[in-house]
């Protein structure tokens, strides 16, 4: 039996949270929404809850300002500015990451090292990885965190039309076409760093050419082969049955 689109998004969200917790991605913090599918003014994410744990019941929508739509009073996350942030700025943009993961914060903090793809699996993570310093604008004295929605939006502006954005010593944005575009570039993210970092170790690397990128950025990625890690992931996060039709 086919459900409602806001209940498809909601375990979608939970799908998200689900895998990208146990991929390691994301771990007691972080998280993931989607723009909401009826207002593209507004988008679900969860309570401030760590992502391995986030159930359907778990799910807030909020306005794009980060105030929650319905009213609800429960914990909501501290960066949740960032989602609404992406969105506003973005209109091809359906799902939105914030993670902290450690493979990438080298390449946050380098004033020589740019993070490139180098696997073939990222390479629509695009030409550019910006990096975003929140004392840049902000001073100094801040915790790093994007707190409300003029730190969002002058990271929203750093991540501009690219598919990630990297955030000095703190950790990562990544927007994505469809939820399932979203993870499967959030999960080989990582891996892409760590293969970059040991081939920096061996001295002289290849990364993937610009034609190689815009070959990838064209691919259809909601095709049965580019779904494929969705359900795969999801059954190995045990969240299989919340799968709807592939």
């Amino acid at each position: 039996m086919s459900v409602d689109a806001i209940t498809r998004v909601k375990r979608d969200v939970v799908i998200a949270n689900r895998i990208l917790g146990q991929q390691g991605v994301l771990d007691a913090y972080g998280h993931v929404s989607m723009r909401h599918p009826h207002d593209p003014n507004k988008y679900l994410l969860s309570r401030s809850l760590s992502p391995a744990l986030v159930e359907e019941s778990d799910i807030i929508e909020y306005n794009l300002d980060g105030t929650p739509a319905d009213g609800d009073t429960r914990s909501p996350y501290l960066e949740r500015f960032i989602h609404g942030g992406v969105y506003e700025k973005r209109a091809d943009v359906h799902a939105v990451l914030h993670s902290h993961a450690e493979d990438l914060l080298p390449f946050s903090i380098s004033k020589k090292v740019r993070l490139r793809p180098v696997i073939h699996a990222v390479g629509d993570m695009g030409h550019d990885v910006p990096v975003w310093d929140i004392a840049d604008k902000f001073g100094e004295e801040t915790t790093l965190l994007v707190t409300n929605m003029d730190h969002s939006r002058d990271l929203a502006k750093c991540l501009d039309c690219n598919r990630l954005a990297l955030m000095r010593g703190h950790g990562f944005v990544c927007a994505g076409r469809s939820i399932n575009d979203l993870v499967r570039l959030a999960v080989y993210i990582p891996r892409n760093a760590r293969v970059l970092m040991n081939a920096m170790r061996l001295g002289e690397y290849i990364a993937l050419s610009r034609g190689e990128i815009e070959a990838r950025l064209k691919l259809d990625t909601e095709t049965v082969a580019m779904k494929r890690g969705w359900e795969f992931w999801a059954r190995e996060a045990g969240v299989g049955h919340l799968l709807g039709d592939m």
